[in-house]
């Protein structure tokens, strides 16, 4: 849907943008500062893991040390450069797909042969037993829809790259659609393989079954190669979401909802205001850490959550105005990037994400969300509220203090 919208009209806050354009003024203002409560949720999610990855090496650095130091990092890249970005971007996330692909290669290769486990290929047994393929029935399926929500988030970035890419025609098609099969291989085929090897109420009780499979091919040092991925794999999350972020807010500034001075860009076009405005944000995560480092991950990434549906339902209700208004005038041939089974999907896609809501309301872990959320929405619509009033008395004041000009009759 946003791939649609995207390759039509590119800007830089993708969604931000689209919202006050095709929904309403203040959907835009509350997904662009919502952004930065979504940051700094997602920061303290993954702050938590990071700084656990850690300790696998160092058991005494705390886990928000961890954090600081992957901040200052990501602080760094994002201030030089876009390019420096996406090189950095390229190659931790070549590292987690390297490994991955390895890993299924090589856990299909026990599966089917048996190298690794005795001789005794496994087979495909272990999806069917101890209580069949889906044992705890759909119950268990619709309460894991919530953390699968979590994982996907971030699936649609590369529309906030629309505004600074080349041949946006040719890179953004190419992307999205390359998303779908990044989801079969990574999400899909690694799940498949896990749970082929292993019972699945045996996953994890032993260790990452990441580790576990290459222990079993013979790989000496295994769990230290997956901890040193699983690391570069949060690292590239912070990454991308503080690219994500710093777009969105800059976008606020350029339509007039933020301060002037968060549009200002460094000699490389570099956002660096919003970007720090984000590292800000992100050190919230890292304090939050300090203080509930137990609670930390369950109750961000609830708000997480809370905050990617949020953003997901505006690009699907903004995709639907968008191609209602190419129909009206239309212009619906020429679209050259289409969203497929158009409305179709786009009403599938809008109830997942009303089942992924009425989840969370079920689980008490989640649940923190419907207590946070209300009281948020109401603080940005006061600031909205506020803000506009004083854009019009700015803009009243403009106009008195303009100079009149009269015309000579003759």
């Amino acid at each position: 849907a946003v791939g649609e919208m995207s390759v039509e009209e590119p800007v830089a806050g993708a969604v931000v943008s689209y919202s006050t354009r095709y929904l309403h003024p203040f959907v835009g203002f509350f997904l662009g500062w919502n952004g930065l409560l979504t940051t700094a949720a997602f920061s303290g999610a993954e702050f938590n893991a990071l700084g656990k990855y850690v300790q696998f090496w160092f058991p005494n650095v705390p886990i928000w040390v961890s954090g600081l130091c992957a901040v200052v990092f990501i602080l760094t890249i994002n201030l030089i450069s876009v390019a420096a970005f996406g090189e950095l971007e390229f190659w931790l996330s070549s590292i987690k797909v390297v490994t991955i692909i390895l890993m299924i290669v090589m856990g299909m290769f026990i599966i089917l042969t048996g190298v690794g486990n005795g001789g005794k290929a496994v087979g495909f047994g272990n999806l069917v037993a101890n209580g069949g393929f889906f044992p705890n029935g759909l119950k268990g399926i619709l309460f894991a829809v919530v953390l699968v929500a979590f994982a996907f988030g971030g699936t649609d970035s590369v529309a906030y790259t629309a505004g600074e890419a080349q041949d946006v025609k040719k890179t953004i098609p190419k992307a999205v659609n390359n998303v779908f099969w990044r989801i079969v291989i990574f999400y899909v085929g690694a799940t498949l393989v896990m749970l082929c090897l292993w019972p699945w109420n045996k996953i994890g009780t032993s260790g990452s079954p990441f580790v576990e499979v290459f222990a079993k091919i013979g790989i000496p040092a295994a769990a230290s190669i997956i901890n040193f991925v699983v690391i570069t794999a949060a690292i590239s999350s912070q990454n991308s979401g503080m690219y994500t972020t710093s777009r969105q807010v800059y976008n606020l500034a350029l339509q007039g909802n933020a301060p002037k001075f968060m549009a200002k860009v460094s000699k490389h076009k570099v956002p660096y205001v919003t970007v720090l405005m984000v590292v800000a944000v992100q050190l919230v995560g890292v304090v939050a850490n300090m203080i509930v480092p137990e609670k930390a991950f369950s109750y961000f990434s609830s708000l997480v959550v809370f905050g990617l549906v949020s953003g997901w339902v505006c690009e699907l209700l903004c995709q639907y105005r968008f191609r209602k208004l190419k129909i009206k005038n239309h212009q619906d041939d020429q679209l050259t990037f289409k969203m497929p089974w158009w409305p179709f999907s786009s009403y599938f896609a809008l109830g997942f994400m009303a089942l992924v809501m009425v989840m969370m309301a079920l689980m008490p872990d989640y649940r923190v969300t419907y207590y946070v959320a209300p009281i948020w929405i109401l603080i940005l619509y006061i600031a909205y509220r506020i803000h506009n009033k004083r854009k019009a008395a700015m803009s009243a004041k403009k106009d008195e203090d303009a100079p009149v000009t009269v015309k000579n009759a003759d």
